[in-house]
C-alpha cells in the first residue's frame, strides 16, 4: 500500500467516520436524556437519503402520509386519554400540526420538485422527516417512560423492525442517490478532496461542538440530562419529561436525517441500509461510554478508518472487523471499573 492509497483511505474512513459520529451523537443525546436507545436512527437517515433522491427525481414521497398518520394518530390518543383518564389535551398543538401535516402533504404533491433548488429539496426533506421525531415519541415511547431499560431497548427494536417494513413499502428495493451539492474539489498536496467530504466534515465539526457545549455547560443541557436520571426530581424543577423526550427525538431526527442527505452522494442507500448504519454509530456511542460526545465522535471515525483500510485489505470481513472494535473497550471496561464486592460490603 503506497501513500496515495492510504491517503484515499484515510479521506474515505474520516469522511464515513464523521456521518457515523452524527449518528453517536444522536444516540447519546436521546440516550441521556430519556434513556432510550434509538436504534432506528439509521431509519431517520435512509429516509432522509431516499425522499431527497425521490425529490431530485421529482417524484411526490408518500412519506408525507406517513407524517400525516402519525399525527392523526396521536391525536386520537391523546383525546382517548383526556376522555379516559382526564390528562391534559393540547388542542391547539395538535391543530398546529395537524394543519401542518396537511401543508406538508399540498407542498409535496403540488410543488413543481424536479426544478427546485437543492437547498429547497434539503430544506423540505428536513421539515416532513423533523417532525417525525416527536410523534414517534409520542406513539411509542412516552407512555413507557418510567419503565425499565430493557422494554425500553425491546421496542426499540420493534420500531426499528416497523419501520424497515414501510420503508419498504413507501420507496420499494431499490437504492437510492443522490446528486452531490458541488462537483468542486480542492487540492492538498497529492490529495483530492470533494467539496461533499467538506461539507460533512463542517457539519459534522458544528452539530458536536454546539451539542458538547449545550449539553455540557448550558443550565438547560444539564437539566434535560436530569430527566433521565430523577425524572420525578426534574418536574419539581419545571421540566416536563415528556417536553424533553420529545425535543431530543426531535434533534436526532434532524441530525440523522441530515446525515443520510450528506452520505447519500457518495454511497447508495436501500431500505434496509439503516441498521449497519445505525450499529456503527452505536460503536461509536459505547466508546464514548454512553456519556461523552466527544470521545463518542472520535470512537466513531476510528470506526470509519477501520472500515475504510478493511475493505481494502479484506473487504468480504470488513463488518467482522469493525463490529470486533467493541470487544477490546468492554474487556478494558471490565477490567478497570471497581464495583460488586467492594460495593457490596
Amino acid at each position: 500500500m503506497d501513500l496515495n492509497i492510504a491517503l484515499i483511505l484515510g479521506q474515505d474512513g474520516i469522511t464515513s467516520g464523521a456521518i457515523y459520529a452524527l449518528l453517536a451523537l444522536c444516540i447519546l443525546l436521546v440516550f441521556t436524556v430519556t434513556r432510550i436507545l434509538l436504534i432506528p436512527i439509521g431509519e431517520f437517515a435512509v429516509y432522509g437519503a431516499l425522499t431527497m433522491a425521490a425529490l431530485q427525481a421529482g417524484q411526490p414521497s408518500s412519506i408525507v402520509l406517513l407524517l400525516f398518520g402519525f399525527v392523526v394518530l396521536n391525536l386520537i390518543l391523546d383525546a382517548y386519554a383526556y376522555f379516559k383518564h382526564k390528562t391534559p389535551f393540547a388542542i391547539k398543538s395538535h391543530a398546529t400540526m395537524l394543519v401542518y401535516a396537511m401543508v406538508m402533504c399540498v407542498v409535496m404533491y403540488q410543488l413543481p420538485l424536479a426544478s427546485l433548488p437543492t437547498w429547497c429539496k434539503v430544506v423540505l426533506t428536513l421539515a416532513i422527516m423533523t417532525p417525525m421525531g416527536p410523534q414517534m415519541y409520542r406513539t411509542f415511547f412516552q407512555s413507557l417512560a418510567s419503565a425499565p431499560s430493557l422494554v425500553l431497548l425491546i421496542v426499540s427494536i420493534a420500531v426499528h423492525v416497523s419501520l424497515v417494513g414501510i420503508a419498504l413499502v413507501i420507496f420499494g428495493p431499490e437504492g437510492g442517490q443522490i446528486a452531490p451539492f458541488s462537483e468542486r474539489t480542492f487540492e492538498l498536496g497529492q490529495l483530492s478532496i470533494g467539496s461533499q467530504t467538506v461539507w460533512i466534515l463542517a457539519t459534522f465539526i458544528i452539530l458536536m461542538l454546539v451539542l458538547s457545549y449545550f449539553f455540557g455547560k448550558t443550565l438547560y443541557g444539564k437539566a434535560l440530562r436530569a430527566t433521565s436520571v430523577n425524572r420525578i426530581g426534574a418536574q419539581l424543577m419545571g421540566i416536563s419529561p415528556v417536553f424533553a423526550g420529545k425535543i431530543t427525538f426531535a434533534l436526532a431526527a434532524f441530525i440523522g436525517t441530515l446525515s443520510g442527505i450528506l452520505i447519500a452522494p457518495i454511497t447508495t442507500l436501500y431500505y434496509d441500509s439503516g441498521f449497519l448504519i445505525s450499529l456503527k454509530g452505536f460503536v461509536g456511542a459505547i466508546i464514548g461510554g454512553l456519556m461523552s460526545f466527544p470521545v463518542a465522535a472520535v470512537g466513531a471515525i476510528v470506526v470509519g478508518l477501520v472500515e475504510s483500510f478493511a475493505m481494502f485489505v479484506a473487504s468480504d470481513y470488513k463488518e467482522i472487523i469493525v463490529f470486533t472494535l467493541i470487544i477490546p473497550f468492554l474487556l478494558w471496561k471490565s477490567l478497570t471499573s471497581r464495583h460488586s464486592e467492594e460495593d457490596g460490603e
